[in-house]
């Protein structure tokens, strides 16, 4: 939808779109369109292939690499990647520890990390989720205590994505228990070659290693990598976390997807592998989602139009990643169910009985992967009650 999109945003569009589709390595986007497995080598190459092109980090103040651009030409150009099949890069990287250090960080801190970061020469994570507290963040325990010029942190973080590849981690840790549960938090830069830290591998049920368990034993973090303020981490992690919850809603992703869907659906009934009825059933599951992401699209726009007279988003971006991520779910659901029982198979039996058809072999695996974002970036559930306390005030 162009939805009152000026010439120039229309122009500053098809720039974007000529880009993705000539810069893109083949073998890249053939990886994504069959939802294969990524390595950290693709993801870096692309990273530095944007970065090249001046736009790895748009979203960044200029004078760090960013780009001036307005909110609807930060919505065209997520819209566009996602569209070209391009890999969205390291979301820790671009949209988390990047923004808050160019707005907090020491000049120092700025000087060491930001341009590593857009070029991804450093890989980082994220160090929230702890057993017991994941929804509930501010439950954390992982401890620091001050020695001298160093934090000494003990504790343990759990499903750490990609910890397994990363060289830093940003971090949520306590630095006093006397108050409040949301105060005496800390946000501090690890490095994750610091002696003590422990990653072990959390295999999930699509067979994948993504996640990871993390552990902290007498760490040594120097008070030089501490973001702002001792005990004000709550703040700087809410200031994270706005970001990442309007970015779940990924609604150029699910554009693609629902593309990839219809073109799916109309394959299998050219060559008679769906009923008349199974047809029908599909087809209007399928107009039900459109309708839902245009609904959502239309949210996103109100934001994005917000955004450009400097209004905050407030509960919207919540709402966006409500339904942006139940929107995401279903998707998948649908490619499982037009895998059908072959979507279920042993790998054996996918590559003997689905030869040529990568999609069929990866719809369960990416079923059981994507459960996870209504869980991740605050959980759906608790979503719903910022919602409803900005809106009803309970």
């Amino acid at each position: 939808m162009d939805l009152d999109f000026t010439a120039e945003e229309l122009a500053f569009r098809d720039e974007v779109r000529s880009f993705f589709r000539e810069a893109l390595p083949d073998d890249l986007r053939a990886k994504m369109i069959e939802r294969r497995h990524l390595e950290k080598d693709d993801i870096v190459r692309w990273q530095r292939i944007l970065n090249a092109r001046g736009w790895a980090v748009p979203n960044w103040p200029v004078e760090y690499g960013g780009q001036a651009w307005s909110p609807a030409q930060r919505y065209i150009y997520q819209e566009e990647m996602a569209l070209a099949h391009a890999p969205e890069g390291s979301p820790f990287n671009i949209n988390m520890i990047g923004p808050i250090i160019a707005r907090f960080g020491t000049d120092a801190q700025k000087d060491r990390f930001l341009a590593r970061i857009a070029n991804l020469d450093d890989w980082w994570c994220q160090g929230f989720s702890e057993p017991g507290a994941g929804s509930d963040l501010a439950a954390l325990k992982t401890r620091a205590t001050r020695d001298g010029d160093d934090y000494v942190i003990n504790g343990q973080k759990i499903w750490t994505t990609q910890a397994q590849h990363a060289d830093w981690m940003f971090a949520l840790v306590r630095t006093d228990s006397s108050g409040r549960k949301q105060q005496g938090i800390t946000f501090l830069l690890l490095d994750m070659k610091t002696p003590g830290i422990t990653v072990r591998p959390i295999e999930t049920i699509d067979g994948g290693h993504d996640a990871n368990e993390v552990f902290f034993d007498d760490v040594r973090v120097p008070v030089e990598n501490r973001i702002g303020e001792e005990g004000r981490g709550w703040d700087y992690a809410k200031a994270l976390l706005g970001g990442e919850r309007s970015g779940i809603a990924r609604i150029g992703l699910s554009k693609e997807r629902l593309i990839q869907l219809r073109a799916l659906e109309r394959d299998l009934a050219e060559r008679g592998m769906l009923t008349g009825r199974e047809r029908d059933r599909l087809r209007r599951k399928l107009a039900e989602v459109e309708v839902e992401l245009r609904a959502l699209e239309l949210t996103q726009l109100r934001v994005v139009a917000a955004d450009a007279h400097g209004a905050h988003a407030g509960h919207a971006a919540s709402i966006l990643k409500i339904k942006g991520t139940e929107i995401q779910q279903r998707m998948t659901e649908l490619v499982l169910e037009l895998a059908g029982p072959a979507g279920l198979a042993t790998d054996a039996q996918a590559q003997a009985n689905t030869a040529g058809e990568g999609w069929v072999e990866a719809a369960a695996p990416f079923y059981f992967t994507m459960r996870k974002v209504s869980i991740f970036g605050g959980a759906n559930e608790i979503q719903r009650n910022i919602v409803a306390k900005s809106i009803l005030g309970f």
